[in-house]
């Protein structure tokens, strides 16, 4: 008798329980595991919670809507009304589509990979300690180009002035697909 009793308490324990105490339970090993673990929280606040919960998508899709808002507050128009983001990923885009109309080769990931080693991603980095600082004139922009070659290799259609992330790109890709073959064969400074 006492062992259905002790299991009677056990069943009782687990069903006000829940999941928690099932888990409590079974490391317990007893019935008396039941008494010392946390009582489970009624079903109206798990429902309070899914609403909460609910209410917070809602306001992330609100928080996405106006991101993509300004998102597109923040795109730059290019040639024939195209538009790209005023980031890294939309100036490569950009530069290649410019890039495509006057054959000039170039893989988006090398780009990205010469930028990335040449100024981290920042178009107004200027590199004051190499030779060419050293001559007075620094290499600049995303992909460290000095005034000479960007006057030399810059292409018509695109701002000129060597620190424009789109102009930097384009042009430094146009000096590596003369001296180079494509900006896909520098892997180091060039």
């Amino acid at each position: 008798m006492r062992t259905a009793l002790r299991n009677t308490k056990l069943t009782t324990g687990l069903t006000l329980l829940g999941a928690a105490g099932i888990a409590t339970t079974a490391l317990g090993g007893t019935a008396h595991a039941t008494t010392t673990a946390p009582q489970a929280k009624p079903a109206a606040h798990a429902t309070k919670a899914a609403k909460a919960a609910d209410k917070d998508d809602k306001a992330n899709k609100k928080t996405d809507k106006g991101d993509k808002k300004a998102d597109k507050a923040g795109e730059k128009k290019a040639e024939k009304g195209k538009s790209y983001p005023d980031n890294l990923d939309g100036w490569i885009r950009e530069a290649k589509a410019i890039m495509d109309k006057h054959d000039i080769p170039g893989s988006y990931d090398s780009i990205k990979r010469n930028i990335i080693r040449e100024s981290a991603g920042d178009p107004n980095a200027v590199n004051d300690w190499d030779v060419n600082a050293q001559k007075g004139t620094p290499s600049r922009g995303l992909l460290q180009v000095i005034q000479p070659t960007f006057d030399q290799y810059h292409v018509k259609g695109t701002p000129d002035k060597l620190t424009d992330p789109v102009a930097n790109i384009v042009a430094a890709c146009n000096y590596a697909a003369d001296r180079y073959g494509t900006m896909d064969n520098v892997d180091s400074a060039y």
